[in-house]
């Protein structure tokens, strides 16, 4: 958190409950981190594909921008939409196998709205800010819950391939926006999507071309009033929440996207929550989808060292790898990773 400070992000990340950086500002602190390590003698590239990952008896290399690499400790910190890394690796034999991840949408309320659930006659107060919340529920199909909540955020595009749509959230440092927004997420495992390797990342995929198909095909994002959801039927019309997602979203049945299982889930947490925070199952909440990069749906094993079970000089590290769960984690299985080699393990 220092190192964050250090490069620009605000001080009160060091004692706040829920540390918030701004995606307005993380871009800065971003480029700060990126000098710091080039003044060090670091190097960084961009748009440079690394491919053709080679194990020897001293080392790895690889092939990135047309040059050959070689290395005896390659950090794998490829973030969880690395499709083509993936496919790549496992093609070469390394050991890699599938996980559970989480599959949903995002939720849209208005902010101060969420405010007054949760805040009563204090809401809107400047000292308090926007409000926040974090939801869970579990009934026999499955479990379901609120993952990165976004006050006074926006949804955003994040799809990493032709011809999906993925959604997000984002907030910009002042969580001024009108709406709040969240993903509400069920997990999935093999018994949703099989049990070979890679068989997580094709039900993924398979979700995030459904999505745009049902988006029009122009990279317009599915959405539904959460009411209609409940009924399973394709909304016509907007309520007082306006969408903040773009290009533009299109009515669907969100229904058809997830299994019979899965929306069941869904249907039965939304009473629960509505029982936590009054008015959030309200019949004219916005639904968008689809949120399919919670975490990563695959797992490139590694030993207690932290290198991979397939190659001594690789070290799969981070979310992207299968080893953490959002941003903090991730970063701190960086350190750990980085120790390992510092110490020569």
């Amino acid at each position: 958190m220092q190192t964050f400070v250090n490069h620009g992000a605000p001080a009160e990340i060091l004692y706040e409950a829920k540390p918030h950086v701004g995606t307005d500002k993380l871009g800065e602190v971003v480029k700060g981190i990126r000098n710091e390590i080039k003044t060090l003698g670091g190097e960084v590239f961009f748009n440079v594909t690394a491919e053709n990952f080679i194990q020897e008896d001293d080392g790895v290399s690889l092939t990135a921008g047309g040059k050959n690499y070689k290395t005896d400790a390659l950090v794998l910190a490829i973030g969880h939409s690395a499709d083509d890394t993936y496919r790549e690796l496992f093609s070469k034999g390394y050991a890699i196998e599938g996980k559970a991840f989480s599959v949903g949408f995002r939720i849209e309320h208005l902010q101060s709205e969420i405010n007054k659930s949760l805040y009563g006659d204090f809401a809107n107060h400047p000292a308090l800010g926007a409000a926040d919340y974090k939801l869970v529920n579990h009934v026999p199909e499955g479990s379901a819950y609120s993952f990165c909540m976004c006050p006074g955020g926006e949804v955003v595009a994040s799809s990493s391939s032709k011809g999906t749509v993925v959604t997000n959230g984002m907030s910009v440092y002042a969580r001024n926006g009108k709406n709040a927004n969240s993903a509400i997420l069920v997990g999935v495992d093999g018994k949703d999507f099989g049990n070979h390797p890679l068989d997580g990342l094709k039900f993924r995929d398979t979700l995030e071309k459904k999505a745009f198909v049902m988006g029009g095909e122009n990279y317009n994002a599915p959405c539904q009033l959460l009411g209609d959801f409940l009924e399973d039927k394709k909304s016509s019309t907007l309520g007082k929440v306006s969408p903040t997602y773009l290009p533009g979203v299109t009515f669907s049945n969100l229904n058809q996207l997830f299994s019979p299982r899965i929306n069941q889930v869904f249907k039965k947490s939304f009473s629960a929550f509505e029982r936590k925070i009054k008015g959030f199952s309200a019949y004219d909440s916005l639904l968008t989808g689809v949120e399919t990069r919670s975490s990563a749906p695959l797992r490139i094993l590694r030993n207690e060292r932290k290198k991979s079970i397939t190659n001594p000089f690789l070290y799969p590290c981070g979310e992207g790898c299968g080893y953490a769960g959002g941003i903090m984690s991730a970063a701190v299985d960086g350190l750990k990773v980085a120790e390992s080699i510092i110490l020569g393990e």
